[in-house]
């Protein structure tokens, strides 16, 4: 398609143990804004396609980062859409712990394996237990995704059949971003697992993004007319 591409993928330690690492994930995200900069393409049009909750995470500090005041240049990027693929999910202790089971493999340590689910799962139970205090500190990425200040459209690739993120979230996330009047698709692949629907169903996955991207780019002039001074 003639695209830069750009791919980043967060430490595990960043993504499952946020309260610890929340400002080195921050850092990071401003990294690779600056990054877009340096290289010159940040007038492009530009697509986010972002991956699980590992990728959601990243993307909350981005959108976060671009929306500051006190970094107005960021402003200036020429950011048209949002692809989620298998994203967000909410506080879901079984997924989670399924998740960084993977993410461990084989070739971790079976005790240190063992050692960080425990203290993941204890994390995740400090945070469902204190949710009604720390909502007012810092919001989970998934709080802060409901009201994410920007409108460009949105593309949510999912299915019933994934056991780590509960299809319910993603839809209950479809449904409060439609309210605020943002162009929002969806696809339910049904019986694919976790970041496999492209594995699973590559020409009807590869035909949607694209036409998704097509059409980003095609009303992006006209979103930025209009609305300059949120995109």
């Amino acid at each position: 398609m003639g695209c830069i591409v750009l791919r980043y993928t967060a430490p595990w330690r960043l993504i499952f143990f946020p309260g610890i690492f929340s400002k080195n994930l921050r850092c990071t995200a401003r990294k690779f804004l600056d990054m877009l900069f340096d290289i010159g393409i940040e007038e492009h049009p530009i697509l986010f396609h972002v991956f699980s909750n590992a990728g959601c995470m990243l993307y909350r500090h981005i959108v976060e980062l671009q929306f500051n005041k006190s970094a107005t240049y960021f402003t200036k990027l020429n950011v048209v859409g949002t692809i989620f693929d298998s994203a967000p999910g909410n506080k879901n202790l079984q997924g989670g712990i399924r998740a960084l089971y993977i993410v461990l493999g084989s070739s971790t340590n079976l005790f240190m394996k063992y050692i960080a689910i425990a203290a993941f799962g204890l994390i995740v139970l400090l945070r469902v237990v204190l949710y009604p205090v720390t909502q007012f500190v810092s919001l989970s990425s998934y709080d802060a995704l409901k009201v994410d200040p920007s409108r460009w459209p949105q593309l949510y690739l999912y299915s019933k059949a994934d056991k780590i993120i509960s299809y319910k979230e993603i839809e209950a996330m479809i449904k409060i971003r439609k309210l605020l009047g943002i162009q929002v698709q969806s696809m339910d692949f049904n019986t694919s697992q976790h970041v496999n629907h492209f594995r699973e169903f590559p020409e009807t996955y590869s035909t949607k993004c694209i036409s998704f991207l097509k059409e980003c780019i095609w009303q992006a002039p006209l979103t930025r007319f209009f609305d300059n001074k949120k995109i």
